[in-house]
């Protein structure tokens, strides 16, 4: 086995590029390197046996009074007072005139007229005096009529009372003050419609015997004049053993 050696014109130069390719590679290391590197620095410290005191100043207090303003109320318009010119009191003022009283004047009546008031105050005069006379005739003729009238009821009326009183059987032990009093209703001629007993003597034997008499004693008498009848419609009667 043999060996051929060969020699390579370019080996030389590559190696050398090679090597200055590297050469400046190591010298961008190092002054890159050395051109970061600061020099380290110094730390004082200070020590102390105690902590010192230390005022604390107290928080600001905001000024509620300036930060707040009091809200003033809105000021009301001023009133235009409108131009109204007032009379001056200075003026001078009217003078009315006074009213004249005028004085009657007396007027001296006619003799007609005179004459005309007098007889109409007499014609006053004797009318009022005729109406009193009139009115005191009037009452005079009633109370002469009530007069009659009266006279007439008491007459029948004791006539009533006579005529029943004569048809009273007398019953026995009856006191003498003993008093029945009746009530009687009468239709026109003197026919008894009702008789009731009003008050009692005491004595029931003598109330039956007055009431027995008023219905035997029918008719009773009554005025002839039928205008009166009204007054004897309705009798209260009263009867005592004893008259």
């Amino acid at each position: 086995m043999s060996a051929t050696l060969s020699y390579d014109p370019y080996q030389l130069p590559a190696g050398l590029l090679a090597v200055a390719v590297h050469a400046v590679f190591f010298a961008l290391l190092y002054f890159g390197f050395s051109w970061q590197t600061q020099p380290a620095r110094t730390i004082s410290v200070e020590l102390w046996q105690s902590l010192p005191e230390v005022e604390i100043a107290p928080p600001a207090v905001p000024r509620i009074a300036e930060a707040i303003q009091p809200v003033r109320p809105a000021q009301p318009e001023k009133l235009i007072k409108p131009d109204i010119t007032l009379p001056d009191k200075k003026d001078k003022k009217k003078v009315e005139p006074k009213p004249t009283q005028q004085i009657p004047v007396e007027k001296k009546p006619d003799q007609a007229e005179q004459r005309e008031r007098i007889a109409t105050e007499q014609a006053a005069q004797q009318a009022a005096q005729a109406a009193r006379e009139t009115a005191e005739q009037a009452a005079r003729e009633k109370a002469a009529q009530d007069a009659a009238m009266n006279a007439m009821v008491k007459e029948f009326g004791d006539k009533i009372t006579n005529k029943i009183r004569s048809k009273i059987v007398m019953p026995p032990d009856v006191r003498d003050d003993a008093l029945a009093i009746f009530s009687v209703t009468l239709l026109p001629g003197g026919t008894v419609l009702n008789a009731d007993l009003k008050k009692s003597s005491g004595n029931a034997a003598y109330d039956s015997a007055v009431e027995r008499a008023i219905w035997k004693a029918q008719p009773l008498p009554l005025p002839a004049d039928v205008a009166m009848f009204n007054h004897f419609r309705v009798l209260l009667l009263k009867f005592r053993p004893v008259e």
